[in-house]
């Protein structure tokens, strides 16, 4: 029987991700504040990255998707730091 601890961290932590990503969405629906806007979009980005890890380690783990994971993870930062500084200058 395979250990199912990490495919539930990992699971876990693709709902806690999908989860951040859907109240920081609704609250800047409620404020139209720009920077919830960035930051909903970056764990959005995040929660990509959180899926690739569970298709990695837990349904595909003869397939590396080790590049997959690390591109999602820079555009989501990247798109956090973006917002940062646009909002900083606003």
């Amino acid at each position: 029987m395979p250990d199912l601890g990490p495919a539930i961290v990992y699971g876990l932590c693709l709902a806690a991700s999908l989860l951040c990503a859907g109240l920081l969405l609704r609250a800047w629906r409620q404020s139209g504040s720009r920077l919830l806007f960035w930051t909903a979009l970056a764990f959005a980005g995040l929660a990509v990255n959180n899926l690739f890890l569970v298709a990695d380690m837990v349904l595909f783990p003869q397939t590396d998707l080790y590049p997959a994971r690390m591109a999602a993870s820079i555009v989501a930062v990247s798109v956090l730091i973006f917002g940062f500084i646009w909002e900083g200058r606003a």
